[in-house]
């Protein structure tokens, strides 16, 4: 191997050997973390639930530890630095007589909520029991696991496409992890008419210079000119007399947004909770002649991985 080899193929070797000693780490850490941590950490609040189901809003179910009794009140603070922000928590006696605590905090300054950015912050509990506060860390044992069936948790806000999850210290406390949108072109309506169809969509994480929309499908494009509705907010509409197709096969259009900058990003619905978006977000197909050509039927629809399409087919009894 060349010295430029080597050095070509060193950040692939650091990459998998720093995900071998992360993956070492945590199964350290789960090996410890009832034997000892648990232990230790008797005034810490255990957590039996602790989940981001809707892509924004933090669901929290803790058993506070017999030291603190009933509290009167109990808040939930997200802790950053010197950043802080508290949110009011339902406590409550349990069955066997233990306090329980039912917390939900909704994330991003934009909808409302707590102005969590980027990076770790770190979860806790403050306890007021008459003129006494306390603060207690939230212990997660084993993190929630994702459920089976139709839907599934989101993995970004559906109204800002930021990314949150529920993260854990090296020793079991509980964080929110957020991250910033990634740059993405969300399709927010379609309306399909006889002449014509029209694509209203959000561009999130990035910006656009001069935007304009690209339909493709089997070496043809179409540009279209788009018009802005809001901040970050589009309209896309192009005749359905330019999308005909030239045999009998099923031609598909992907539509690409395009800026200056050479940038190009596919049309599609990723700010979901659905698992099979063709099937949940089906659209209806219409039967149309546009002018100077033979019948066709137009379907707008979405591919199992959320990118947007439109499949154009010639009638059959048009020949």
């Amino acid at each position: 191997m060349t010295p430029r080899s080597q050095s070509a193929a060193a950040p692939g070797g650091a990459t998998a050997g720093l995900r071998r000693l992360r993956t070492r780490a945590v199964l350290l850490r789960n090996r410890l973390m009832k034997p000892l941590f648990v232990p230790l950490r008797r005034r810490a609040a255990l957590l039996h639930y602790a989940g981001i189901l809707d892509g924004q809003t933090v669901n929290l179910h803790a058993r506070l530890p017999l030291s603190v009794g009933q509290p009167e009140q109990v808040e939930i603070v997200l802790c950053r630095g010197r950043r802080s922000h508290s949110s009011q928590a339902r406590v409550y006696q349990g069955t066997a007589g233990e306090a329980l605590v039912d917390a939900a905090v909704l994330l991003g300054a934009e909808i409302g909520g707590a102005p969590v950015g980027t990076g770790r912050w770190r979860l806790r509990l403050r306890v007021r029991t008459g003129r006494r506060t306390r603060s207690l860390s939230l212990l997660l044992l084993e993190p929630s696991v994702p459920y089976a069936g139709p839907t599934k948790p989101m993995e970004a806000s559906p109204v800002t496409g930021e990314r949150h999850r529920i993260g854990r210290s090296f020793r079991g406390s509980a964080r929110v992890v957020s991250a910033a949108a990634q740059a993405a072109v969300e399709v927010a309506k379609v309306h399909l008419g006889h002449t014509g169809l029209t694509v209203d969509f959000r561009v999130l994480g990035t910006r656009v210079e001069e935007p304009w929309a690209q339909f493709t499908a089997s070496g043809r494009t179409v540009e279209r000119a788009v018009t802005v509705l809001g901040p970050d907010v589009f309209r896309v509409e192009v005749p359905l007399d330019e999308m005909p197709p030239r045999d009998l096969q099923p031609e598909h259009w992907d539509v690409h947004l395009r800026d200056r900058t050479g940038r190009s990003m596919r049309l599609g619905r990723r700010l979901h909770d659905v698992r099979n978006p063709l099937r949940v977000f089906a659209m209806r197909r219409l039967a149309v002649t546009p002018p100077g050509h033979t019948a066709m039927i137009v379907q707008p629809r979405y591919t199992p991985a959320g990118n947007f399409r439109v499949t154009c087919t010639r009638m059959p009894e048009a020949g």
